[in-house]
This record gives structure tokens, C-alpha cells and sequence, in this order.
């Protein structure tokens, strides 16, 4: 996991969207960012799993009531998609899990994030809020112009 507070990469493509911080509310997460991700012409595994985890977090885990969560894509030109989910619940960070879990219906979603994603980390703020980003690199690094090219 990485804290980050950098400014994001140039964006090609850019949607955003608040739900409601409900199950409900995370599966249309889902639905709208495969669409999304559908319209772009990128693939749709493994991000609308790192969707799901982090809209099902910010709906159980960081839930409050009468605030919503906030669903962020990012394409950017260096062919890197980031998926970021916002929520009020700033003072819950999730943390890396050092020791092995046990077998449990539930808690194995960052794990998950980690296994999937390139990168993933917090991002603290603006008050009450924290933000959790997983990014993929879409194509593998080659000459800048001919990632910009792959994704139009």
C-alpha cells in the first residue's frame, strides 16, 4: 500500500459518479464502471473486480449514514487506469494485513486489491474524507506515443 499525495497523471478519459453507501449503492458501482470501462474499449477484468472490493469497502467499512461514496476512473495518456473510491470514514484506514488470516467469509477484499492491482494505496483527505486507489497498467511501458496511439 502506498500513501500518495501527488497530483494525478494527465487523464485521457475521466468519470466520476456519487452513490449511495449501500450495497445497493456498491453493486451499481459495478455495473456503471464495467459500462464505463466497456465504452472506453478496456478490458473489464481485473478492474471491475477492484471495483466491487472497493465499493463494497466504502458501503460496509466506511459507510455513514446520509453520505454517500464517490467512484472515480481515470485513463491516463501513460496507458495507467486508476480506480479510486472516496468515502466520509477519513479516520478508517485500511491497513496491510502482515500475519496470515484465518478462514473467514469476509476480509480477504484487500487482499484481493493487492493481488490484482499494479499499485494501490490511501489517499487522506479533504476532511472527513479518504480515498483507496488501485491502478492497472493497461499496456506495458514502450514509446510514449505508441501507448497514447493504443488507446485511442
Amino acid at each position: 500500500m502506498n500513501q500518495e499525495t501527488a497530483a494525478p497523471r494527465t487523464p485521457l478519459h475521466q468519470f466520476t459518479v456519487p452513490l449511495s453507501a449501500t450495497r445497493r449503492g456498491a453493486r451499481l458501482a459495478w455495473l456503471l464502471a464495467a459500462e464505463q470501462l466497456r465504452s472506453w474499449e478496456i478490458p473489464l477484468d481485473p478492474a471491475r473486480l477492484i471495483v466491487a472490493e472497493l465499493a463494497t469497502n466504502a458501503a460496509v467499512h466506511g459507510r455513514v449514514p446520509g453520505r454517500s461514496f464517490r467512484l472515480g476512473l481515470t485513463v491516463t495518456a501513460c496507458g495507467v487506469l486508476r480506480i479510486e473510491v472516496t468515502d466520509t470514514r477519513g479516520e478508517r484506514l485500511p491497513t496491510r494485513r502482515s500475519a496470515p488470516v484465518e478462514p473467514a467469509e469476509s476480509g480477504y477484499g484487500l487482499l484481493l486489491v493487492e493481488e490484482l492491482a499494479d499499485r494501490w494505496g490511501v489517499r487522506s483527505g479533504p476532511a472527513p474524507c479518504k480515498a483507496v486507489w488501485a491502478e492497472l497498467d493497461l499496456v506495458p511501458p514502450r514509446n510514449f506515443d505508441d501507448v497514447k496511439e493504443a488507446l485511442r
